[in-house]
């Protein structure tokens, strides 16, 4: 999906066997996705050669960015710099928005 203008809300979508992603755009000079992680599809903490900013769209849990765990909720914003460590566990539903550069 390459859009102007996109309600998240309207794409948000769960799965309990697996999580969801859904790439919104990729371009040369970011790649965004939606990720929808049903409660206990954790993504565990692993290194990644590029950036991400990670917005919270709906749910609750936690990222991890190198040795930091951080509790997050709807409305927060986590930087994690490339090469950085991530994980994602959340506890009820959660779906973010991954805004990255581009891989």
């Amino acid at each position: 999906m390459n859009a102007e203008h996109t309600d998240l809300h309207a794409l948000v979508e769960y799965n309990t066997g697996d999580r969801v992603k859904k790439d919104l755009t990729r371009c040369n000079w970011m790649n965004a996705a939606l990720v929808c992680l049903d409660a206990g599809q954790e993504i565990p903490p692993h290194p990644e050669p590029y950036g991400v900013l990670f917005y919270i769209v709906e749910g609750d849990g936690r990222i991890t960015v190198g040795e930091n765990t951080y509790d997050v909720k709807p409305g927060h914003v986590v930087l994690v710099p490339r090469d950085g460590v991530r994980g994602i566990a959340p506890r009820t539903r959660m779906s973010l928005l991954g805004v990255q550069e581009p891989h």
